[in-house]
């Protein structure tokens, strides 16, 4: 990286080399949330949708590691370890380990997933702006994954509230 990185209004390479690292992190974690949300749901009408979230998630994976490569910016090896650790969490599945489409692990599961999508928002956003000073942001480009990513979380919170109720309220006995 030149010397330049710590001019005023220019790009910090540091500091941007890490944040664009940080959120490839959380997308692989949330890759294998999804999959595992996927395997949660499957059979279900909801199915389709996670796989859908779950390979969009991918692609922009792929777009924010590109800009990474643009700006010339290498991958941490300890936040490549990490993610190794977070693909673990992400088959082991603890907000739910059995998997099953009921009851509060899949709440959990369902609210952590559009928890992980509010932080990909916040880097889009973070990116328009930033876009404002550096040429080589495309903030047509991150006005446009925004703008996905509000769809996915449209369709999380869909999910969530379609399921709700046979999640959490009494069924009367079938006997």
């Amino acid at each position: 990286m030149d010397q330049d990185h710590k001019q005023p209004g220019r790009m910090d390479d540091d500091e941007f080399a890490a944040y664009l690292d940080d959120h490839l992190l959380g997308a692989k974690t949330g890759i294998k949330l999804f999959g595992s949300a996927r395997e949660s749901w499957a059979g279900t009408e909801f199915e389709a949708d996670l796989q859908r979230l779950r390979n969009e998630v991918i692609a922009e994976r792929r777009e924010v590691k590109e800009l990474m490569g643009q700006f010339g910016y290498r991958r941490s090896t300890f936040k490549k370890v990490a993610a190794a650790g977070g693909a673990v969490v992400g088959k082991i599945n603890p907000l739910n380990p059995l998997r099953i489409g009921g009851g509060a692990g899949a709440q959990l599961e369902l609210e952590t997933l559009q928890s992980a999508l509010r932080g990909k928002e916040c880097l889009w956003r973070t990116l328009i702006v930033l876009a404002e000073a550096e040429p080589r942001l495309d903030a047509q480009r991150f006005r446009q994954l925004l703008d996905q990513t509000h769809r996915q979380l449209d369709t999380m919170a869909r999910i969530m509230e379609q399921t709700a109720k046979d999640r959490f309220l009494a069924r009367p006995d079938a006997t």
